[in-house]
């Protein structure tokens, strides 16, 4: 693959500015052999892009075919394009990332699933289509774990009838819980394995009570890592991907 080509892949503009990029020696590699960064300046020049570390601009970048990200959502963020009165969790990541070319109209990663602007925690961010629509198919039935606060205290009932199924207003099926445990007076771990819209706030409404802080900590089998703090990001790794396979 041409050095300009492989810039492109990864979201470092069109064509001609990658190669603008190169000609200016603004494009470093990693030579394995002697260990050291080396400056670049033919962009037409062949690379392997897998495991291709390289620098752009000072800034160090690895090769990704495909990119899958774990993003901690910051309370106050919208999961949107085009957010109406708040901060896009978009904003958040580097230009490379919201731009790199993609089969779809839009360009760049894209959230899987969405989270209420209020709503905090674990968000996966990719450009793989059928990974998308896999994690984000109520069919899959990936189960999404939630850390809950409540308005008022959470009684055995309520938590027997999230187990149970609740019928909510727009839905004549009853929706249950995959997993229900009391972990407070005013808090509970919510387990779901399907994507209705606002289903956490909708199920304690339905119960009695109201949601009063919203916590995603879990996809599958990969928990919300405690180092990643509100509004950081970063590349998952193949052994993560593999914990959130249905």
């Amino acid at each position: 693959m041409q050095l300009q080509d492989m810039l492109y892949s990864q979201g470092f503009g069109i064509r001609r500015v990658c190669s603008g990029l190169v000609q200016q020696g603004w494009v470093q590699l990693w030579d394995v052999q002697t260990s050291t960064w080396v400056s670049e300046t033919d962009s037409t020049a062949d690379v392997e892009p897998e495991g291709l570390r390289f620098k752009v601009q000072g800034v160090e970048w690895e090769y990704h075919a495909l990119g899958y990200i774990l993003l901690n959502k910051p309370a106050g963020t919208e999961c949107s394009q085009k957010p109406s009165a708040h901060p896009s969790i978009y904003s958040l990541l580097p230009l490379p990332l919201r731009i790199r070319p993609n089969k779809n109209a839009i360009q760049g990663l894209q959230a899987v699933g969405r989270l209420d602007q209020d709503t905090t925690g674990m968000l996966l961010l990719s450009d793989d289509g059928q990974f998308i629509h896999r994690m984000s198919s109520p069919k899959k039935h990936v189960p999404k774990r939630y850390q809950v606060t409540a308005k008022h205290a959470v009684t055995e009932q309520q938590v027997e009838r999230l187990l149970a199924g609740v019928v909510l207003d727009d839905d004549p099926k009853p929706v249950k819980a995959a997993a229900c445990v009391k972990t407070g007076e005013n808090t509970l771990d919510l387990t779901l394995t399907e994507g209705k819209y606002h289903q956490v706030k909708r199920m304690l409404a339905a119960v009695g009570n109201r949601v009063e802080g919203l916590h995603r900590a879990q996809i599958g089998g990969l928990v919300l890592p405690d180092d990643l703090l509100p509004g950081e990001w970063r590349w998952l790794k193949a052994e993560e991907l593999a914990l959130l396979k249905p």
